[in-house]
């Protein structure tokens, strides 16, 4: 008995020697060479995870439809998700598996920028295209110490000196006001770039910042540090932070008599603001953004149509912007005429007067595409497009 286990054992031995010589393995599945997977890096979990989820609903939007004729030659776009759980260490650990275990060909996202100058290093490293919606911290496709492009890093989005000018300009300008504090979200690379040049803007107009306080991620009582803001007396606070947060700085800032106007960027864009802030306690609070579904191009209006009837909701800025990128995805394997991600890459580079739903994309030297902003008000809750500013 034990001589006929002994050689089932090196039976068994020799059959996984000869798999791992055939270079897949025994019982693994052979790649279907009909199929193209592109990688979904996206905030399916934690505190940002409205974000993921509407970037993978217009993601798999996009590609179902274009499955409907496939892509080079018929091929189907395959997308593989890994979720970076809304955390920078997450989306490294997300990139790693989706570039050396799903073996896709480009991936889009993260949203954050944070998440994706951290993953940065890796899809570089690798020569594998990343597209970014809503990544708008310019470090994203720059790399801050040598000022040179990241040559697999692209962005969907504007960056944040144009979007915290923005903002700095309409509050001076429009909104008249002269005294402003700031609050971010010290953990963020995206809050402090864009409270940096708000607050850069708002001086250069002739406004004074009298008071600049910070929290952290995941923190869930700000009343001490609003009540501090309170006794510098501003005019406006400008929280440059994602909705999470930023929903209950709002709703505590009001309970304490914190009543002047505030705004924020893009982050605040998602549907689960109000029920975090309250809708009264939004009113009097403005974002800057790429993106306003209230657009009324033929384009815009088609897409709106078809998210709508396919999740029953309207599209924020996170849909609309990964919707373009899986479109560019897309494009740049066609223009490429490969599956090679180098080659999609130096595609992508190319792409000009490209027609999305978030608007026209010509990528410039830094991988930027140059795209007007528009500014949203709350009213009881409800996203109200106040004005468009072109760059």
């Amino acid at each position: 008995m034990k001589k006929s286990l002994k050689a089932l054992a090196l039976l068994a031995a020799g059959a996984c020697v000869m798999g791992a010589l055939s270079g897949c393995g025994g019982s693994k599945k052979s790649e279907n060479a009909d199929v193209i997977k592109v990688g979904g890096l996206l905030e399916m979990t934690g505190g940002s995870a409205s974000f993921g989820i509407s970037s993978k609903n217009a993601i798999d939007l996009v590609f179902k439809e274009i499955n409907t004729k496939g892509v080079l030659g018929g091929k189907k776009l395959e997308l593989v998700v890994a979720d970076t759980k809304s955390e920078a260490s997450e989306a490294t650990n997300g990139m790693q598996k989706l570039l050396s275990q799903d073996k896709v060909v480009a991936v889009i996202g993260p949203n954050q920028s944070s998440a994706v100058i951290a993953s940065g290093a890796i899809n570089n490293g690798m020569k594998v295209l990343d597209i970014t919606p809503m990544g708008t911290n310019p470090d994203v496709t720059v790399d801050p110490k040598t000022g040179k492009t990241r040559e697999h890093s692209f962005r969907a989005c504007f960056i944040d000196p144009f979007q915290g000018t923005v903002m700095a300009n309409y509050v001076y300008k429009d909104l008249g006001i002269r005294k402003a504090a700031i609050y971010i979200d010290n953990t963020s690379d995206y809050a402090k770039g864009l409270a940096a040049f708000f607050k850069e803007n708002f001086v250069k107009n002739g406004g004074s910042v009298v008071a600049e306080e910070a929290y952290l991620q995941k923190d869930t009582d700000f009343k001490s540090t609003l009540t501090k803001i309170k006794a510098a007396d501003p005019d406006f606070i400008y929280i440059p932070g994602y909705y999470q947060e930023v929903g209950l700085i709002v709703k505590q800032a009001r309970e304490i008599g914190l009543n002047v106007p505030m705004a924020g960027g893009d982050g605040w864009d998602s549907s689960k603001l109000p029920e975090i802030a309250g809708k009264a306690a939004l009113n009097n609070t403005f974002f800057t953004n790429l993106y306003s579904p209230d657009d009324t191009s033929e384009l815009n209006k088609k897409f709106v149509a078809e998210y709508q009837k396919a999740y029953n909701t309207k599209p924020d800025v996170f849909a609309a912007l990964a919707y373009d990128c899986a479109l560019l995805v897309a494009k740049a394997i066609e223009d490429a005429q490969s599956t090679e991600p180098a080659k999609i890459s130096a595609a992508m580079a190319k792409i000009k007067g490209f027609k999305g739903v978030s608007g026209e994309v010509t990528f410039n030297e830094q991988h930027n595409p140059i795209k007007s902003a528009v500014i949203i008000e709350h009213k009881d809750g409800v996203q109200t497009f106040k004005s468009k500013v072109n760059p």
